[in-house]
């Protein structure tokens, strides 16, 4: 058994549904598989399926409908035929490095006279401030243009006033109660605001600007819309899908120099550009140079006509992005030990792990401490908070990640009173606040974590879109879902659901072994690969049956192509049977055994029945008591209900089937069985395996090393005859009860005495032999094949 990380949301497939989605087959001759996954996100009806799927530039709505669009472009149209001085104001992330670049863009082609401004990350921080509307108002400037920013710039936008400079806001952000007296407003959030979509990035607010100016949409523009979008992490539905869709086909076509350099930096064909390339290559670089330098270095990237100026920037972005990703790197260390040392005083003071994660250091760069949260948050999905520390104003900077089901800006209105500033939604948040005040902090989010999330929250949720079986995923299948791009928040690359496809070969691979490959099915087989599940490879089973849970593509090598799953969750359902009884050296494979317990932590109870094989176990794992991870002990064992075991290791022959079947059900978090002992001695009686039962002669030969020692004590004779005769002390334990019956021998204060002259007896007639040998053939199941085996003792498990 193995438990998946995740909690699975599957598909309810109603019979309404059905029929929608065989409906959108035939009505837009599209596949049965696309149309089935374009009902299961909402899209049922063909109008809604044809604008998703073929929708273009014709669906882009009127940028008028934007609230404050006609007093912005009278403003602007003005101050060009006037030539007053305008100045952009922008943002140093990637949404705001284009929505910056785009205007750029815009107001060159427009013939104005401008120039533009970011405020540094560190030095200034975000948003609008009245050191930067000094600058402007010493440069002449007349007009400000925000991007991606100053909705809530309520004092700053009064003081250009003040200083006779008119501003016109573009933004996407919430809104607050109260707006800035800006000339204009152009926020689709805006309460006041009826656009039909209202979930444009900065740099799609910047483009509805740009198309209202123009009198068209700038089509050559949309590669910057798409980058910041993407980046921004925008849902890639309505407008955002057709200018992201719009913007890949402008990005692999077009001669922009800074798109094709940073695409080589990166690695990647920008003629096949997609979206995934965007998020995950483009866009770490391009916000890289706000993080650790000045976003200006990306804007010139974006706006530069020659390719050697391109190339000089994309290179220096790349090795921003190689440095930020080292800065992560270390801090991720540093608040990791923080919050091991906070796990462990906890413990230590009988108290339960805190629910959210609060970590801060001195120096710790606030421009990546969101990356660090989110990585945080990843690997022990907890609310996350990470902050800088300035170790001389003690004054703090963070940023928040939080979980499905916890409200980080509800929880950080909770206590309003700490902080100097904040502000974020849902899942994300940022906050500045002195460090004396980080307990009072800590304990706040910690209160409001314990009172709202239920114990189902703490798991993340897979979201599956469909469920299919290996032989239905074929190229064909892949190209068809090419339909669904491009793909990103809010129209996620479907996820498929393989059930009980047994595992025909696993293996390891990449440094360290970290990842994992399966070839899965009984008929056709899938290939599927895991990043990061390879130490899931020893726990599993030749042979068991495993759910999948991933992402569809297509493995291209040397000229051959074929499907690939890549894996996002897995779970097998049942316990799991590792058969060892073919090993040599049963004591080596024992230690590795044990080995592997320590080494993942996962609580193991050896199993023996003999005490012999008990000294045996515990000298190798050096322990005869419960350790950290594994423990010695017997069929009977006390602990067996009442210890979270979740490995079995059974090390030598159980007592009988029964014995091993009733201690398994007692060991209620089982999830995987290691047979370690001999298979069935074969009928010639050599060493490499008896008969289940011995003969006349193995009786015989027992009885005549008996009449040579006369008398000897019983304590370990059975050992010692088994190591002359070949078959296990329990055997010959049974032989010298039957001995005893048939008055053979007899027993006598631990001590055995052979009779001098015995009656003669049939060894059938003696009541333990026929016990012994109807037990024994009972217990022939346990030298059963290993499907037998598991079918008859472990299946119900």
């Amino acid at each position: 058994m193995i438990l998946s990380k995740t909690r699975w949301s599957e598909p309810e497939w109603t019979e309404s549904r059905e029929e929608a989605a065989s409906s959108l087959s035939k009505l837009l001759g599209i596949p049965s598989l696309v149309a089935r996954l374009l009902v299961g996100r909402g899209i049922e009806t063909a109008d809604e399926a044809e604008s998703f799927l073929r929708g273009g530039k014709e669906l882009l709505h009127d940028p008028y409908k934007l609230h404050g669009m006609t007093a912005a472009v009278e403003r602007i149209r003005r101050a060009i035929a006037s030539g007053e001085r305008i100045r952009i104001y922008g943002d140093y992330d990637a949404d705001g490095v284009s929505s910056t670049s785009l205007m750029i863009h815009l107001l060159n082609r427009l013939g104005a006279n401008f120039d533009y401004y970011i405020p540094h990350r560190t030095r200034e921080g975000y948003g609008m401030n009245n050191g930067a509307v000094d600058l402007a108002a010493e440069a002449g400037v007349k007009l400000f243009i925000t991007v991606d920013t100053g909705i809530s710039a309520v004092d700053e936008v009064a003081y250009a006033n003040s200083l006779g400079i008119d501003v016109v806001v573009t933004d996407h952000h919430e809104p607050p109660d109260i707006l800035p007296d800006a000339y204009a407003i152009i926020n689709p959030k805006q309460e006041s605001c009826t656009y039909p979509y209202s979930s444009l990035a900065g740099v799609g607010v910047a483009f509805k600007l740009a198309t209202a100016l123009l009198g068209e949409p700038p089509l050559d523009l949309t590669d910057i819309a798409a980058l910041g979008t993407i980046a921004d992490v925008m849902p890639l539905t309505g407008e955002n899908r057709i200018l992201v869709k719009l913007g890949l086909q402008t990005m692999a076509t077009s001669t922009r120099p800074g798109f094709r350099s940073l695409a080589e930096i990166a690695g990647f064909d920008i003629l096949k550009v997609t979206a995934t390339n965007v998020a995950f290559a483009m866009a770490p670089r391009i916000n890289a140079s706000g993080r650790l330098d000045h976003a200006n270095g990306a804007v010139e990237l974006l706006t530069t006509p020659d390719r050697e100026s391109a190339d000089a920037m994309a290179a220096r972005l790349d090795t921003l992005n190689r440095e930020r990703q080292g800065i992560v790197e270390v801090i991720v260390e540093q608040a990791k030990q923080q919050w091991s040392d906070k796990c462990r005083a906890a413990a230590e003071a009988g108290l339960p792990e805190p629910s959210v994660i609060v970590v801060a250091g001195e120096g710790w760069n606030a421009g990546v401490i969101g990356i660090v949260a989110s990585k945080l948050l990843d690997r022990h999905y907890k609310p996350t908070v990470v902050l800088g520390i300035d170790a001389e104003t003690g004054m703090c900077k963070g940023s928040a990640r939080s979980i499905d089901g916890f409200d980080l800006h509800a929880a950080l209105n909770e206590c309003a009173e700490l902080f100097d500033h904040f502000g974020g939604h849902q899942a994300a948040a940022g906050m500045s606040l002195h460090r004396e005040r980080l307990e009072a902090f800590e304990a706040s989010l910690i209160q409001s974590a314990n009172a709202w999330l239920t114990p189902e929250d703490w798991v993340p949720r897979t979201s599956v879109d469909i469920c299919c079986a290996a032989s239905d995923i074929t190229l064909d299948t892949i190209d068809q879902l090419g339909l669904l791009e491009p793909f990103g928040a809010g129209n996620p690359a479907p996820r498929f659901l393989l059930t009980a496809q047994p595992i025909t070969d696993k293996r390891t691979m990449g440094k360290d072994h970290k990842h994992l490959r399966l070839t899965v099915g009984s008929g056709t087989k899938l290939e599927a690969v895991g990043f990061g599940f390879g130490e899931l490879a020893e726990r599993m089973a030749h042979g068991a049956s495993v759910d999948l849970v991933g992402e569809l593509a297509v493995n291209e090598w040397n000229g051959n192509r074929k499907p690939q799953l890549f894996i996002q969750d897995l779970r097998v359902e049942k316990v799991q049977l590792f058969d060892w009884r073919d090993e040599r050296e049963p004591y080596a494979a024992l230690r590795r055994l044990l080995e592997t317990a320590s080494r993942s932590g996962r609580r193991t109870i050896v199993l023996t029945s003999e005490d012999a094989v008990r000294e045996t176990a515990a000298a190798c794992a050096r322990t005869d008591a419960v350790s950290e991870h594994y423990y010695i002990g017997h069929y009977e064992d006390a602990l067996l209900e009442s210890h979270p075991f979740v490995e079995a290791i059974v090390y030598g022959l159980p007592p009988s089937a029964e014995a091993l079947q009733l201690t398994m059900v007692k060991l209620k978090k089982l999830q995987s069985v290691h047979l370690l002992y001999g298979k069935r001695p074969n009928e010639r009686g050599d060493r490499s395996g008896k008969t289940a039962f011995p003969e006349r002669g193995d009786f015989g030969a027992a009885y005549q090393l008996l009449r040579r020692l006369g008398q000897a004590p019983e304590s370990g004779l059975a050992e010692r005859l088994a190591q002359q005769i070949g078959w296990p002390p329990t055997i010959v334990s049974m032989m010298l009860d039957v001995f005893e019956e048939l008055a053979f021998i007899s027993r006598s204060s631990g001590i055995i005495t052979v009779a001098e002259t015995p009656v003669k007896a049939e060894l059938s007639t003696a009541q333990a032999y026929i016990k012994a040998k109807r037990q024994i053939e009972s217990n022939g199941i346990l030298y059963a094949s290993t499907e037998h085996l598991f079918e008859r003792l472990f299946n119900n498990l």
